[in-house]
C-alpha cells in the first residue's frame, strides 16, 4: 500500500505524463528509489530529494509534507514558481517581469 507522500508523487507524476524512469532522471534519483517512495511506507527522503522532486513537478516542498492528499493548491504552485524564479539569471528575471507586465490590466 502506498503512503500519502507516495500517492502525491504518483498522482503528480502521472498528471505530468512522466514515467518513473523519466521523473527519476529529471530529479537526479534512481528509478528504484522513486518506486520505493511511491509504494513503501518506510521511505523518508531528505529535504534535498524532496526539493528536487518538487522542482520537477512544479509544487512546493510543503505539499509533500502536509497530511492533506488533495491536489496542490494555488499557493504550492506559486511557491514553486517563485523558487524557480529565484534561480534565474538577472536577464531572465527582467524578461519575465516584462512578460508579466503585459498581463496586468490597465485601470
Amino acid at each position: 500500500m502506498g503512503t500519502k507522500l507516495g500517492d502525491k508523487l504518483k498522482e503528480l507524476r502521472k498528471q505530468k505524463g512522466l514515467t518513473l524512469e523519466k521523473l527519476a532522471d529529471l530529479a537526479g534519483l534512481s528509478k528504484s528509489y522513486l518506486w520505493e517512495l511511491e509504494n513503501r511506507e518506510s521511505q523518508r527522503p531528505s529535504a534535498e530529494k524532496l526539493t528536487s522532486l518538487a522542482d520537477v513537478l512544479g509544487v512546493a516542498v510543503s505539499y509533500f509534507i502536509e497530511e492533506d492528499v488533495r491536489a496542490p493548491e494555488e499557493r504550492h504552485k506559486d511557491e514553486a514558481f517563485f523558487r524557480n524564479y529565484q534561480k534565474l539569471e538577472p536577464e531572465a528575471k527582467e524578461q519575465l517581469r516584462r512578460i508579466l507586465d503585459t498581463f496586468r490590466t490597465k485601470p
